[in-house]
């Protein structure tokens, strides 16, 4: 083992600056609003470069990459999409190209989560020189997530047929193993009224006015919700509100909030749509209706790949055999051996484990803290040291 650390070291060490300047590549090609295609051209690029065995664009428009032919499928994920940059008189400096700080590289995407890309890209290669992919058939997936968790996942598995025995999933972690989060829910609450104009509005009945107290009543109520001693409490927002009106002068008619719900172990949707109903106005009911959400956004090859908005809460156990495998990794890199933990938001981590099953560890560089953020950061150190991680894992979860 020894002798494969010192030669991944060194192997690290003469890729530092391509694993730098491929980071800052694929950061300065702008990829919001699920469109992936350019961003995704450069990472297949790269991989073809280091002799990937196969790179192509999925039928949902993920960038995939394989190395291998072994009977155990290892799957690493990031997604390669980013949020906007909101108003751009917030950014002192370009969000694309970013600038360089006591070492720490500031731009959009660079921590949530093109961080990752270059560490896995280059991990998976180096992997397979030094002889760590013996058994496996090794995924790269660049895929769609930012708005609608998995649903780039999930395409792949059923459409491509490829279904991963275990998941690294590239967010950020701080470098550490993390074992799962909480789910969510997202719904929205539609309240029914009649429309009246505006000077004679004792003849209408206003429907945002009937919302009001359900607006009310779910801002009192996370400290009613389920908690989990590892997951932590569930929490419920309301993070946008709309009506309808026939005119800005008459009694709007239809008012409609969105409602983002974040789950723990022990809630369901079932559970949730019930303690929904149970804050409506008793005396108004029919008034109101719950909706579940449904995904159908075409992604940037034109497909459409329905997904229910639902995305349960998961973790591996502290003692799983990929989570100690991945706790393995570190100490033999690096020396620390810290225990397994969890991020705040949610990632594809809710379909792999939480809809498919299947075993995923988080690894990935950057703290959660600063994603979607103008500070949006990454130290430049920690993607270049990340790619020992998922170089060495292969052989650390094979000896496991």
């Amino acid at each position: 083992m020894k002798n494969t650390i010192d030669s991944l070291n060194q192997r690290v060490a003469a890729a530092h600056d391509d694993i730098i300047a491929f980071l800052r590549a694929i950061v300065a090609i702008p990829s919001m609003n699920n469109d992936i295609e350019a961003v995704g051209q450069r990472i297949g690029e790269e991989m073809r470069k280091l002799g990937f065995d196969q790179v192509y664009v999925d039928r949902y428009g993920s960038i995939v990459g394989r190395i291998g032919h072994g009977p155990t499928i290892l799957l690493y994920d990031s997604h390669i999409d980013t949020v906007g940059i909101g108003d751009r008189a917030q950014w002192p400096w370009d969000p694309f190209q970013g600038k360089i700080e006591d070492g720490m590289f500031y731009a959009r995407g660079a921590l949530d989560e093109k961080g990752s890309t270059p560490g896995m890209v280059y991990g998976l290669a180096m992997a397979r020189d030094l002889g760590l992919l013996e058994g496996y058939t090794a995924y790269y997936l660049g895929n769609i997530e930012e708005w609608c968790d998995g649903v780039g996942c999930n395409a792949f598995v059923e459409w491509e047929g490829v279904r991963p025995d275990f998941v690294v999933i590239g967010e950020p972690t701080r470098m550490n193993v993390y074992r799962g989060h909480k789910g969510r829910l997202e719904l929205e609450v539609v309240c029914k009224g009649r429309s009246a104009h505006a000077a004679s509005n004792f003849l209408g009945d206003n429907a945002i006015y009937k919302m009001l107290p359900v607006i009310d009543a779910i801002d009192k109520m996370d400290a009613t919700l389920r908690s989990h001693d590892f997951l932590g409490q569930g929490r419920i927002t309301v993070t946008r509100i709309s009506s309808v009106s026939p005119s800005d002068n008459a009694v709007p008619d239809e008012c409609r909030i969105f409602i983002d719900r974040r789950v723990t172990f022990g809630d369901t949707v079932e559970s949730v749509i019930a303690e929904i109903e149970a804050i409506l106005p008793p005396h108004q009911r029919d008034d109101f209706r719950i909706e579940q959400l449904v995904w159908t956004e075409p992604s940037h090859t034109g497909e459409v790949f329905r997904y229910e908005k639902y995305f349960p809460a998961w973790a591996l156990e502290e003692n799983d055999p990929f989570v100690l495998a991945g706790q393995a990794t570190m100490e033999a890199l690096w020396g620390r051996r810290e225990p397994a933990g969890k991020w705040d938001f949610s990632t594809n981590g809710n379909y792999w484990r939480g809809k498919a099953g299947i075993p995923s560890i988080g690894f990935g560089p950057g703290d959660e803290i600063y994603a979607h953020a103008v500070n949006e950061h990454v130290p430049l150190e920690d993607v270049v040291e990340a790619t020992k991680f998922y170089a060495l894992l292969p052989a650390m979860l094979r000896n496991s």
